[in-house]
């Protein structure tokens, strides 16, 4: 259970009564002139996340009023909740949708990364009268914090050697089957561009593979980079560019907490979960620009950059889903910055090779507040990953379109008659989402477990 929030209801509490923009005027107009005159001097109603005490006589505090946003987006009132008296408090609200967006809400802003040090501040705590009616939401907020402790964790205690123990914990805590191709078994199993992006590392790169569900069921695939820290390799990136690329392993960390999810509803799917996890180290036997590979799937890559190594290892692992015949592959992965050039940090590029299915996921992610936006995968931009001395070239021979490009050269590795999903996640937060509080964050998660669950 996240730390601020409670299911022990014996717990005394106090009312924290939420109030929809909209219905903030009809609610003033029901109250006492004390508690209108109090709450018009500090703009209440004016826009969500302001709150208002209201004190006894005595001077203790009895109730709290926040107005929350008319259509219930849980992260524009995260400051608020931040900033509430540190004090337990219970949701005095009827309505079911305002208690589950106010569980969401609590959630994901109080979260605090302190591995490494106490938390900044004591927080509000809120009471949860029932914990097996909000079960999807602590699910939720659960996911959300395994993503950004994931990425948040510095890459000297996770790498590829450490995600394998979560993802092998997290296996052995919900049953499903798990197995591991570790360093030059990656060429004996076939698996040869993810080798050669992982291999200047001590850490060595591996696969990591988990399985859970009835073989029966409709088979999900899950496909996550799991860049460990990305220097940029051999074509070394900037000091300002290399200092938050412990968050190149956030599409693994995406996965995994969509994996936690769908295992936690027992949705009906036989899911498979594939992370490449490498190092993009700088060594003596590192990989060069110019150098090609053969792939698993028989096509040749010539590295053009090797700051463009998300992609390469993503090849592999992509084509190997495809080999299962799955019903839907769906990949996550912090995989380019004209991602965040073309539509900003809080927005991740969704890219389908159908536009039904897009059109679907984009509809949960505006439901649940989870934002996606809808980029083409334009064929003609093909000629600009089409070297002369290979198949294909991870680096496109223009810049303008990177995000796109990218998702055209992991195209080339999923069978066609396959859906395919793909999202450019940014895998953190300036503070927009959290509460104020810089760091790893699920972007797009939310939005395609709702998709799923509606659908499984």
């Amino acid at each position: 259970m996240p730390a601020y929030l409670s299911t022990d209801a014996s717990q005394p509490s106090i009312p924290l009564t939420t109030v929809r923009v909209a219905e903030s005027e009809s609610w003033l107009s029901e109250q006492n002139r004390y508690l209108q005159g109090v709450a018009r001097s500090q703009n209440f109603g004016k826009h969500s996340g302001a709150f208002f005490c209201n004190y006894s006589q005595e001077g203790q505090l009895q109730q709290v009023v926040l107005t929350v946003a008319d259509d219930l987006d849980p992260f524009v009132i995260g400051k608020a909740i931040r900033q509430l008296p540190k004090a337990y408090y219970h949701i005095d609200n009827p309505d079911q949708s305002v208690q589950e967006m106010m569980i969401l809400a609590w959630g994901f802003a109080t979260y605090d990364f302190d591995r490494y040090r106490k938390a900044n501040q004591k927080l509000a705590t809120l009471v949860i009268d029932d914990s097996d009616r909000f079960r999807s939401q602590l699910s939720q907020v659960r996911a959300t914090v395994k993503v950004r402790d994931l990425i948040n964790t510095p890459a000297d205690d996770m790498g590829p050697t450490e995600l394998t123990v979560e993802v092998q914990d997290m296996a052995e805590m919900y049953g499903a089957r798990f197995r591991k191709i570790v360093g030059d078994d990656l060429l004996t199993e076939n698996f040869p561009s993810i080798h050669i992006v992982g291999r200047a590392s001590h850490k060595a790169p591996r696969l990591l593979e988990m399985e859970w569900g009835n073989s029966n069921d409709p088979q999900l695939i899950l496909v996550g980079k799991g860049v460990c820290f990305d220097t940029g390799g051999n074509n070394m990136k900037p000091a300002q560019f290399m200092k938050t690329m412990k968050k190149d392993m956030g599409g693994a960390a995406h996965v995994i907490g969509l994996a936690q999810m769908i295992m936690d509803h027992q949705l009906p799917v036989h899911l498979r979960v594939l992370i490449p996890t490498v190092e993009n180290a700088v060594a003596g036997n590192a990989y060069r620009q110019g150098d090609i590979v053969t792939t698993r799937s028989g096509k040749s890559v010539e590295i053009g950059h090797t700051d463009a190594e998300g992609r390469v290892i993503l090849a592999d692992a992509l084509t190997y889903a495809g080999e299962h015949e799955p019903a839907m592959i769906i990949d996550f992965a912090t995989l380019t910055g004209a991602a965040r050039v073309a539509l900003g940090p809080d927005v991740p590029p969704l890219f389908c090779s159908d536009d039904k299915l897009s059109a679907e996921i984009l509809a949960s992610g505006e439901s649940v507040h989870d934002l996606l936006w809808p980029m083409p995968l334009y064929q003609p931009y093909l000629k600009y990953i089409k070297p002369q001395l290979a198949d294909l070239n991870n680096s496109a021979s223009i810049p303008q379109g990177g995000c796109i490009t990218a998702a055209l050269f992991l195209q080339q590795f999923v069978p066609a008659d396959i859906p395919w999903v793909h999202i450019d996640t940014f895998g953190w937060s300036y503070g927009s989402r959290t509460g104020g509080i810089e760091g790893g964050e699920a972007l797009g998660m939310r939005a395609v477990f709702d998709w799923i669950k509606n659908n499984y």
